[in-house]
């Protein structure tokens, strides 16, 4: 169950204790991500058995699907983060300004944006060329993994800038 607000976790300050429940967040982020691609893998396993016109679309519906969750889950960070730093003082919010800065800097559209290929001209045009070179049944399997690789790319950006603070955090406390 996920905690409503990033302030609800018992810590010495308020910095840790939003860095604690961001970074679980972002963990949650990383294992919805992994597990996409996880079940991606194994749909080989079914090959033998399902014709490619059951499997393959099979694995465009669970890239769209983990990257979906994954989508949800950063938009939830991104306002549960801005909701504590409404709530702490100047000085705590200057520490988590690296944080914020990745949402800032790598905004997420909605999901109805994403899942429009006329709003995303490049991943549609990516898409289409490695179906006409593999497959013409791949062009939404590629156009899924573009929105996966979008999330596991923030999220790896989420985890270097959550990192950064814990350790300006360890180096001020000593």
């Amino acid at each position: 169950m996920t905690k409503k607000s990033y302030l609800d976790e018992p810590a010495e300050n308020a910095v840790e204790a939003i860095l604690i429940n961001i970074d679980r967040d972002v963990e949650r982020g990383e294992d919805i991500v992994m597990f996409g691609f996880c079940v991606v893998m194994l749909s080989s396993t079914f090959a033998p058995i399902a014709p490619p016109s059951v499997v393959l679309p099979m694995v465009a519906l669970t890239f769209a699907l983990s990257s979906s969750l994954a989508r949800i889950n950063y938009h939830a960070m991104e306002r549960k983060l801005y909701e504590a730093m409404a709530l702490i003082e100047d000085h705590e919010k200057v520490m988590l300004r690296p944080i914020a800065t990745v949402f800032n800097e790598n905004p997420m559209h909605s999901l109805t944006i994403s899942f429009n290929p006329f709003k995303n001209l490049k991943r549609t045009l990516k898409s289409i060329v490695g179906g006409l070179l593999i497959n013409p049944l791949w062009m939404p399997i590629f156009y899924v993994m573009g929105m996966q690789i979008i999330e596991e790319k923030n999220l790896g950006l989420l985890n270097q800038a959550i990192i950064g603070v814990e350790q300006k955090l360890l180096n001020r406390s000593h």
